[in-house]
């Protein structure tokens, strides 16, 4: 696994086992840390449904559609079906000037999940306590740059129980003490 150098680790404490939804979400959100991936976020053509991008390749959103499709859950296929059906709950038109759902790129983008998952999920508060965020957890930011992130609550915490990320946000998946480095805009539980 990749770990930042020097950062002690502790397991979350769990009161239920490894087999639930949310651990297994974590640890395939962490076994795509063993992955090595370059940053890229280029429009590709792909299948529908369960189409991605190569392997080899992807951004922040990828993790999740990665993590998600290793639990049978294709983030690609329910966004669509619910953008098709409520296209103007999603900030396509005003963002990137579409008029109609793609299937190609529309899961792939940080704003639509966000819209997504503020529909189909829980929506958690974005205060800044660690003990508010648990493992499985989807979290977004506003990045200093203005660009919008994503990542998941891992199964891994700091000595000072700060909960650890796994995100990419440029050089490949990784799984990093970064949950408060950032404006949260989002916190998400969809399981």
């Amino acid at each position: 696994m990749k770990y930042l150098l020097g950062l002690s680790l502790l397991a979350l404490s769990t009161t239920a086992t490894a087999e639930t939804f949310a651990h297994k979400l974590a640890e395939a959100a962490l076994q795509r840390t063993q992955s090595v991936v370059t940053y890229d976020g280029t429009y590709y053509a792909i299948a529908y449904p369960n189409g991605d991008i190569p392997k080899q390749l992807g951004v922040c959103t990828d993790v999740i559609i990665r993590a998600y499709r290793a639990l049978d859950i294709d983030l690609q296929q329910r966004l669509h079906q619910d953008i098709k059906h409520n296209f103007d709950q999603y900030p396509s038109k005003r963002i990137w000037g579409l008029t109609r759902p793609d299937t190609n790129i529309d899961h792939r983008r940080v704003p639509n999940l966000r819209a997504f998952f503020k529909r189909h999920a829980k929506v958690l508060t974005t205060e800044q306590d660690p003990a508010r965020y648990q493992i499985g957890d989807i979290v977004t930011w506003q990045l200093d740059n203005n660009l919008p992130h994503i990542g998941i609550i891992a199964t891994a915490a700091t000595l000072n129980s700060l909960p650890l990320v796994v995100h990419n946000i440029g050089a490949g998946p990784q799984l990093e003490d970064m949950l408060f480095d950032y404006k949260i805009t989002g916190h998400y539980r969809y399981h």
